[in-house]
């Protein structure tokens, strides 16, 4: 059995350089890969372009990155709780694709797939449709849309063994699963990291033929976005 492990994120990330185009999983804060996220800012990397949901809040997950100016680019689907983000977005400095969630998701699973393109009814007629093929179908208008791909994916799983198989835990699975096959190196981040061979296959949400590095993270402080409490 081969064994993925490394011994934390710095070394797993150590081959990311400037320019590179890195998938991050998670929605919101929930299922975020913390541990490389901050191996990201020690590195310091620059111009990247960060494929994710949305990008956190301000002072937590790829907000961090926003506020370092190491991100050229973010393709997402939400502009969301982070304030420097919208302003960055406003002011042009920052490059933005704003995607429709479900055409994100789509065209991440697409590019797991091999899949380079397919046809979706969301988006026809709007800003989205500019410069896309549009085709009827069964009487339907369709918008062609295409794979997206990165050259690392970066995911955080609640289980995963030295294999690199992982287990998400609740909704903190959301959109890790997708990257995690869309990604030409996918690094995993587990809380608790086992010898392969003692998770039920079953239970296995990504096999580990997608990952190839895994390590065990530490310090997850787990934040709620918004906290809404009974009064």
């Amino acid at each position: 059995m081969i064994d993925k492990t490394v011994k934390g994120a710095d070394e797993a990330l150590q081959d990311i350089q400037d320019n590179a185009v890195i998938m991050l999983g998670g929605f919101g804060l929930c299922g975020i890969p913390e541990n490389s996220i901050q191996a990201l800012l020690r590195k310091g990397v620059k111009g990247l372009t960060c494929i994710s949901n949305n990008a956190g809040v301000d002072d937590f997950g790829i907000g961090l990155l926003l506020q370092t100016r190491q991100v050229k680019k973010m393709i997402s689907s939400y502009v969301g709780e982070n304030a420097e983000f919208e302003r960055q977005l406003l002011s042009g400095e920052l490059e933005v694709d704003l995607v429709p969630q479900g055409t994100l998701a789509e065209r991440i699973r697409a590019g797991g797939a091999g899949i380079p393109a397919f046809f979706t009814p969301t988006g026809v007629g709007t800003e989205v449709a500019e410069g896309k093929e549009v085709r009827e179908f069964e009487g339907k208008q369709y918008l062609m849309e295409s794979w997206l791909k990165a050259d690392f994916a970066l995911v955080k799983a609640w289980k995963g063994d030295t294999a690199g198989n992982l287990i998400y835990k609740g909704t903190a699975r959301n959109f890790n699963p997708m990257m995690a096959a869309a990604g030409k190196i996918t690094i995993a981040e587990v809380e608790e990291l086992i010898p392969a061979g003692e998770l039920d296959p079953n239970e296995i949400h990504t096999p580990g033929i997608y990952v190839q590095r895994i390590f065990e993270g530490k310090g997850y402080e787990k934040r709620i976005e918004q906290r809404t409490i009974r009064s």
